[in-house]
């Protein structure tokens, strides 16, 4: 049995400058089979190789593999529209290749596995939840018909008359320290780079779940959509050592020098994080990374930053999402205003940037709202304003919503502009073209103070920084041309 882990060529975000970095699903899982003896594992990262559709596929013929698996756990690589482009890769090697079996899972395919297989008749399997054990299944069953198919938890599969048939959930996978190093081996290392400037490059995904319940948040469609709510607020993360046993063989097999945590909040476990920097600085290892976390943890861990900062944390990511605590407290955030503010100015006392995200295009939006929210996005002051479209997505509250209001079709909507970074619903108050047009604004205003742009150039911020907010400002006018709804064709 051979499975190859496939990512087809693919854009990343336009905010994001050149970025591309080893898909941790397809790594993880790649582990997880060969430590079990399951199959031989191949990976081919064809936005990485620079592989055309025909470059691809000829690459998927000459390896010959029994099953083609798709899937990612981030938002970032590109939002919705990423599941596009796996479909179209298994659209392309299901007809050239129909004894190729093909399986997705992940984000979006867990929490949209029935419109996905349903409008994607080439996918044969879709796993709904955590793959690793669904997958393990599989190749077992494949090999010695163990079962019936349809009794596998957590995967979705089809009868010989084409209809859908789905396991019962597959319950998560309670201690993550017990999955096997991730197989870079099988990865370009050397040709990851992030925000254009940052290189050898990786991201990581050490943990699971989030301890937050956010109506916009990505990570629903991560989860099958019968347990979702639970699974989601299911944290688990590695444990500190762990970590560093993993920066350990990103330095010295692969010259790593920068990572991001891609975590939802990095630093939920205040153990664990003071485990991994005096573990990270005891071993010498030499990795500057990034983090995601919510304000009301980087406070209650304001103590150990200067920790932090010395094992290499030099930008910090908190969402601001929006103007008032009502509004936070709206959207399921579980902080405050205050907090934010806190968080950026402890952040900047530590020298330590910081990455402010903001959401528009939410149900209550309209004009004043979106002009507040710039306003206090200013006065908190993170140095790089990282601004999203809301873009539902499926299990969310605000996928339920858009549905309801008659705002796009399920399956017709173009997943190759759901990306975060296009205006796709309208709310309850304003147009599509409207919130692309105050999105764009919002951009322009926010980096159009030179005083803000002078402090950080001559702060003492790690040089890292300054070259992020660089690639940010440097790539304004595409992510304003996403904004115009025109632009979407």
């Amino acid at each position: 049995m051979k499975v190859l882990f496939l990512t087809p060529p693919l854009k990343a975000w336009d905010s994001h400058g050149h970025h591309l970095a080893a898909n941790q699903m397809h790594a993880q899982l790649a582990a997880y089979l060969r430590e079990k003896k399951l199959a031989d594992v191949d990976a081919l990262d064809s936005r990485a190789l620079d592989l055309d559709w025909d470059g691809m596929l000829n690459y998927v013929k000459e390896s010959k593999p029994d099953i083609v698996f798709v899937g990612e756990l981030l938002h970032s690589t590109c939002g919705a529209a990423v599941i596009w482009y796996f479909n179209e890769g298994l659209r392309l090697i299901k007809e050239a290749m129909p004894e190729v079996e093909t399986v997705a899972g992940g984000l979006w395919y867990s929490g949209d596995w029935e419109r996905q297989m349903r409008l994607n008749p080439t996918i044969d399997y879709i796993m709904i939840g955590e793959a690793e054990i669904t997958l393990e299944e599989l190749i077992n069953n494949k090999n010695d018909k163990q079962k019936d198919e349809r009794e596998i938890p957590g995967l979705c599969s089809r009868r010989e008359d084409g209809s859908l048939v789905v396991g019962p959930h597959r319950d998560l996978i309670p201690d993550l320290n017990e999955l096997p190093m991730p197989a870079y081996d099988l990865f370009p290392m050397d040709k990851y780079v992030g925000h254009t400037y940052w290189k050898p490059f990786a991201e990581l995904m050490t943990s699971r779940g989030c301890p937050g319940k956010c109506h916009f948040c990505y990570e629903w469609a991560l989860y099958d959509s019968r347990t979702a709510a639970k699974d989601f607020t299911t944290w688990r993360g590695l444990k500190g050592n762990r970590i560093v046993d993993e920066l350990e063989i990103l330095e010295k097999q692969y010259g790593v020098q920068t990572i991001v945590f891609q975590d939802d909040a990095f630093n939920t476990d205040t153990e664990a994080m003071i485990e991994f920097c005096e573990e990270k600085i005891r071993r010498g290892n030499n990795i500057d990374w990034v983090c995601l976390g919510r304000a009301d943890q980087w406070i209650s861990q304001h103590d150990i930053l200067p920790l932090m900062k010395k094992a290499g944390l030099f930008l910090a990511l908190t969402g601001v999402e929006v103007e008032d605590d009502m509004t936070l407290a709206k959207q399921g955030k579980g902080v405050t205003i205050d907090q934010i503010k806190k968080t950026v100015q402890i952040l900047r006392e530590n020298d330590i940037g910081s990455v402010g995200t903001v959401l528009i295009g939410l149900r209550d939006d309209d004009e004043a709202k979106i002009k507040q929210r710039l306003k206090i996005a200013d006065e908190i002051d993170a140095d790089i304003f990282a601004l999203d479209y809301l873009t539902p997505v499926p299990n969310s509250p605000d996928w339920k919503y858009g549905i309801k209001q008659g705002w796009f079709d399920p399956d017709k909507i173009d997943l190759r502009v759901w990306d975060f970074q296009h205006p796709v619903i309208p709310t309850d108050h304003i147009s599509i073209e409207d919130v692309g047009r105050l999105g764009a604004w919002c951009m322009r205003e926010y980096y159009s103070k030179p005083e803000r742009i002078h402090r950080i150039l001559t702060s003492n911020y790690h040089e890292k920084v300054k070259l992020c907010v660089k690639d940010f400002m440097s790539n304004i006018a595409k992510w304003e041309k996403n904004s115009r709804v025109e632009a979407q064709g």
